[in-house]
C-alpha cells in the first residue's frame, strides 16, 4: 500500500510540474494576437465603408442631384 501511495505522489508531483510548464509557455501566443488585430481591422473597415455608403446615399447624392438640376434649369 505504501509504495502505491509513493507511486501517486511522484505522478501527481511530475503531472503539476508538466502543468506549471504548459501554463508558463507563451509561444502561441502571437498568433491570437494577431488574429485578433486582423478581425478588429476587418469589423472597422466594414463599419467605415457602411458609414460611408449610408453617408453617400442620404446626403452626398441627393444634394448633387439637386446642384445639377438647378445648374441646367434655364427656366429659372
Amino acid at each position: 500500500m505504501k509504495k502505491k501511495m509513493n507511486f501517486i505522489k511522484i505522478k501527481a508531483k511530475k503531472l503539476y510540474g508538466k502543468a506549471g510548464c504548459i501554463l508558463k509557455d507563451t509561444r502561441g501566443e502571437g498568433y491570437i494576437d494577431t488574429v485578433i488585430v486582423i478581425l478588429i481591422s476587418v469589423v472597422l473597415g466594414a463599419l467605415l465603408l457602411a458609414g460611408l455608403y449610408a453617408l453617400f446615399g442620404d446626403v452626398v447624392l441627393p444634394e448633387l442631384t439637386r446642384r445639377i438640376q438647378e445648374m441646367f434649369n434655364y427656366a429659372g
